[in-house]
């Protein structure tokens, strides 16, 4: 199993894949850093993957997630990649509006959607994937 994660400062998104697509798990909502970082090793010790992939932004908050997954990293020992995340959240609305989910529906797991559309790629564009 990979995780695919969306970090934000309130919210973040996960996502999982167990074969070659990625599918929206859950959000967990956040209090500040340490809180996401609790809350995401307590899910990765529940799920064990063999791998994690954070996605990243720009500026500030890309220097932000990948402090965060350097800490998930040396907390949980298991790698953690980095992908690009760019326009997920806004291909996440699409699709969920292209499959008739509901607007308050389409808030609540908005950031698992982008966690799974940025795990996607990543699994589309990096075939040495052993799932």
């Amino acid at each position: 199993m990979i995780i695919g994660i969306d970090y934000g400062k309130r919210k973040v998104g996960i996502a999982t894949a167990e074969s070659p697509l990625a599918e929206p798990h859950s959000v967990i909502r956040v209090t500040n850093f340490d809180d996401a970082v609790s809350k995401v090793v307590q899910l990765v010790e529940k799920l064990l993957p063999e791998k994690i992939v954070i996605g990243l932004s720009e500026g500030e908050m890309a220097k932000e997630s990948r402090r965060f997954g350097n800490v998930i990293e040396q907390l949980t020992k298991i790698q953690v990649l980095f992908a690009d995340e760019t326009l997920t959240s806004w291909e996440a609305q699409q699709k969920s509006i292209e499959a008739g989910k509901g607007k308050k529906k389409r808030k609540e797991m908005e950031d698992a959607y982008a966690a799974a559309v940025m795990l996607q790629n990543y699994l589309d564009n990096n075939d040495t994937i052993n799932i």
